[in-house]
């Protein structure tokens, strides 16, 4: 079976990714890749049914990467990689962490569809241009526009914006209804989630994927399509104690004097 882990924001401590490779070579085929929505994957797990073995869900549970079992297919969280390490407008990794602490708290967001995805840019540019159910794009050190949809919303505090996504996203899940019919995704509702605005004119234009190489706040790393052994993380588990996986299927390796837990 293939299993995937949800990323907030993509990052993850570099004792997890060690844990979560020795978890991968006692189940799986030993390897951990990386995806486009920045989260990580192992591959060759054992299943029965279409579920995973008690024992080989236990040990991924061990890791710490699978914090909550009834919301963990809708923690779908992008968040712009380099946000507090170098530029942007504001640092937005304690907005993610809230709005997943939110997500998990609302039982009802449970059944948000697995590809309904939050996408959050610090104002560089860098997200701007990839499709979301939900979002923001920070217009300074303090405000933020929503995205709904395929369109623009409300300008808020960005202290307010983790709540107000969230309480868009428990609409959603009111409005969609059940059944085969329901829609996946935010622009497939009859009518509009919430007002729709023009865009400000803050809003940044795309800035273009993360070069690989040195880079602002640290170093980009490539990660194949074979992914990463034990031998790999351990390489750039090394350099910090974080790293951040990307939405250009590499790994950014934070410079030391810019990391937080």
């Amino acid at each position: 079976m293939l299993v995937r882990l949800r990323l907030i924001g993509g990052r993850v401590a570099s004792e997890q990714m060690r844990a979560l490779v020795a978890v991968a070579e006692a189940y799986g085929d030993g390897r951990v890749h990386v995806t486009s929505r920045t989260n990580l994957q192992v591959r060759a797990f054992p299943g029965i049914d279409g579920s995973l073995t008690d024992e080989a869900l236990m040990a991924l549970e061990g890791t710490g990467l699978l914090p909550a079992r009834t919301h963990e297919l809708v923690r779908n969280v992008m968040v712009s990689p380099q946000t507090g390490l170098a530029g942007g407008r504001v640092d937005l990794r304690s907005s993610s962490a809230e709005l997943d602490r939110l997500l998990c708290a609302d039982a009802s967001l449970a059944t948000l569809p697995g590809r309904f995805l939050f996408v959050l840019d610090d104002g560089r540019g860098d997200l701007i241009d990839r499709e979301c159910d939900l979002g923001l794009v920070a217009l300074d050190e303090s405000t933020v526009q929503l995205r709904v949809g395929v369109g623009w919303g409300d300008i808020v505090p960005v202290a307010h914006a983790p709540e107000r996504l969230a309480a868009l996203a428990h609409e959603f899940v009111v409005r969609r209804g059940s059944g085969p019919a329901a829609p996946w995704h935010v622009a497939e509702l009859d009518e509009p989630l919430s007002d729709v605005a023009p865009a400000d004119l803050r809003v940044p234009s795309a800035a273009g994927p993360l070069p690989y190489g040195d880079v602002p706040g640290g170093r980009h790393v490539e990660v194949t399509e074979s992914g990463l052994d034990r031998a790999a993380i351990d390489e750039i588990a090394t350099r910090a104690g974080h790293l951040i996986v990307t939405p250009w299927r590499g790994v950014l390796i934070p410079n030391p004097s810019k990391e937080t837990p």
